[in-house]
């Protein structure tokens, strides 16, 4: 073979070589193998941007309100008793008070609790906090809301207080609005940092709800008394509840679904809720406030927040009315 032809696969590495040297982007300092598309921030330097503090100061208003859902419904006492610094001078909540659930559901709850106080120490911490906002979760608040959910006033009153299965279903409720507002801020998040302490609240938020939606799919064919709709029927009312006060399409669903819209169309079990593609699904801050507000009107506070969330999103809703 002659030598200019044994030559050729050399040049052409080498050409390869000095094309990539040129183009190619640079590889990140954390992560040798993962290719960045900015240049690499100088050490020890993770910016927070402002952008970011607002968004995830914002989630603060969802992480108190299941701080003290989920404390005071195993313990019978929350933030005040537990970790008073966080509160940072903020109202007590309205209604609160120990349920009556069984020792495995008070355990599962408690630590969620736990949880959620530590949400509340990392956001503030990183990103700076606020006080407490005024909390509705009186039986009464539950029992406007239910109220709602099935379109007609029930007889008592419904009590989320009263037994572990009426507790569950006051939890449906809660973290799943928390978690797809997480998903939602997401694509707004610019910052590593913050990037990385949205993932984390996002894993266990998810795992929250996973755990309630189970334990309920558990009991989805049991009837709740005294009234005449099962576990699965009340999961449905309320997630159709919170689809229509948030405006939007199709973003909540119950336990159970018609096979169309379910896991690659082909189950009607639906203990996960997701999209059509089985991914999460999103909310925008405006159509979270809408649900905990239970007025479909993110300028018009109530529900949950009898005077409103906290924070620079929410209260510019109200400014803007005003």
């Amino acid at each position: 073979m002659a030598p200019e032809i044994r030559k050729l696969p050399l040049l052409r590495s080498l050409c390869i070589l000095l094309i990539s040297a040129v183009t190619c982007p640079i590889v990140c300092q954390e992560q040798p193998n993962v290719t960045c598309k900015h240049p690499p921030r100088p050490p020890g330097v993770d910016p927070v941007y402002p952008s970011d503090v607002d968004l995830l100061q914002f989630s603060l208003n969802l992480e108190y309100l299941e701080a003290e859902w989920f404390l005071f419904g195993a313990l019978g006492h929350g933030l005040d008793t537990i970790a008073k610094d966080l509160v940072m001078g903020g109202p007590a909540a309205i209604g609160a008070h120990r349920a009556n659930i069984d020792d495995t559901t008070r355990r599962i709850i408690e630590e969620f609790g736990y949880q959620e106080i530590a949400h509340l120490r990392e956001i503030s911490k990183v990103f700076g906090g606020f006080p407490r906002p005024w909390l509705d979760l009186s039986s009464y608040n539950f029992a406007l809301l239910f109220d709602k959910a099935v379109g007609q006033t029930l007889r008592p009153p419904f009590d989320p207080y009263k037994n572990t299965i009426n507790y569950l279903l006051g939890s449906y409720v809660i973290p799943y609005v928390g978690l797809v507002g997480y998903v939602g801020a997401n694509q707004n998040i610019y910052g590593h940092k913050a990037k990385r302490i949205l993932a984390g609240l996002l894993g266990v938020e998810a795992g929250q709800d996973a755990v309630i939606r189970t334990m309920l799919y558990e009991r989805r064919d049991q009837v709740v008394q005294p009234y005449n709709f099962t576990v699965a029927e009340f999961t449905g009312f309320l997630s159709d509840l919170r689809n229509r006060l948030a405006m939007c399409t199709n973003k909540d669903e119950g336990l159970l679904v018609p096979p169309e819209l379910g896991a690659e169309n082909k189950t009607s079990s639906n203990v996960l809720a997701a999209n059509h593609k089985s991914l999460a699904h999103t909310r925008t801050p405006a159509q979270i406030l809408r649900i905990v507000y239970a007025t479909s009107d993110e300028a018009k506070p109530g529900g949950f927040f009898p005077l409103g969330c906290n924070g620079k999103i929410a209260t510019g809703f109200m400014i803007k009315t005003s």
